[in-house]
């Protein structure tokens, strides 16, 4: 194929599509007409030959050859736009750049507040997105750059991700205040004689606490397992289920008195959340500011 025939804005209307599945709000989000961005699908599906997006349930769904150029599209699209953008002249105050960053709802819930609200009077231009994916997919979207930053903890990193501490936390257990071990010593015994709740995204919960219980022979009554950290104060109110969260998290739970929380009956060491990225932006002045900004601001949490 001759590059010097194809109209590269087309990855841009196909990047909008994917984000949007709609033809209409594609066209919004990059200032296009509807009907131009219909003719560009039809030049994208005869440029690649394929349908790329059907109709279904009021949506554009994308086809398997769409779903596998998305990613590409994405690293082409992002680092044209690092070409165009001097990154010598990066100043937050004026800048417009669009960030990506990986964190957890746990994590989230303890940073970005205090992120947000900096951004707003600092950089108000800049924006984010924040993705919650798997340890595993971190790691490849921060090597594949559709990644920018990943707030994580015990990330196994291969040599061209670069890592830096926030805080240190730690694991406690958290029950409603009415729960029957709400008052006195939380033993092992009382620990593992009650019902739990764990959480299942991440793996904190069963690193520091079925791990640990495995390695002594012993292991705690999962009752229900949810996807979300969130879900956790809710869920717990009365009921008779014990969940193992970061102290951390525990402190806001623990404000209003309804959850109280208890230090662990056994030996959990505590860990740190850091900050990932590639070392491919070692050397950028945005990544560094944020970078910087992230950090300073983690460390009041």
């Amino acid at each position: 194929m001759n590059l010097r025939t194809v109209d590269l804005n087309l990855l841009v209307i196909f990047d909008a599509l994917m984000a949007e599945r709609h033809v209409s709000r594609a066209a919004t989000h990059i200032g296009m007409s509807q009907p131009a961005v219909s003719n560009a699908l039809s030049r994208l599906r005869h440029l690649f030959q394929d349908e790329l997006f059907i109709r279904a349930a009021g949506r554009m769904e994308p086809t398997p050859r769409a779903l596998e150029l998305g990613r590409s599209v994405e690293v082409i699209l992002r680092q044209a736009e690092r070409l165009l953008v001097s990154d010598l002249t990066f100043d937050p105050c004026v800048s417009d750049r669009h960030f990506t960053l990986r964190m957890s709802d746990l994590v989230g819930y303890l940073a970005l507040p205090r992120i947000t609200a900096h951004l707003r009077d600092a950089a108000p231009g800049v924006s984010l997105e924040i993705l919650h994916i798997s340890p595993e997919d971190t790691l490849k979207a921060l090597e594949a750059d559709t990644l920018d930053l990943a707030l994580s903890m015990a990330l196994n990193t291969s040599r061209l991700i670069r890592s830096a501490p926030l805080f240190q936390d730690r694991m406690c257990c958290v029950m409603s205040a009415s729960h029957p071990l709400a008052k006195g010593r939380l033993s092992l015994e009382r620990f593992l004689g009650h019902p739990h709740m764990r959480v299942a995204m991440s793996p904190t919960d069963t690193r520091f606490v079925d791990s640990v219980l495995v390695e002594q022979g012993l292991q705690r009554q999962v009752m229900l397992t949810v996807p979300h950290w969130l879900l956790v104060p809710r869920t717990l109110a009365g009921t008779d289920l014990l969940a193992v969260v970061s102290r951390k998290m525990a402190d806001l739970f623990t404000g209003d008195g309804g959850i109280v929380a208890r230090p662990l009956p056994f030996e959990s060491a505590p860990f740190d959340w850091s900050l990932y990225w590639h070392r491919r932006h070692d050397g950028s002045a945005a990544h560094l500011w944020l970078r910087e900004t992230i950090t300073a601001l983690c460390r009041t949490i």
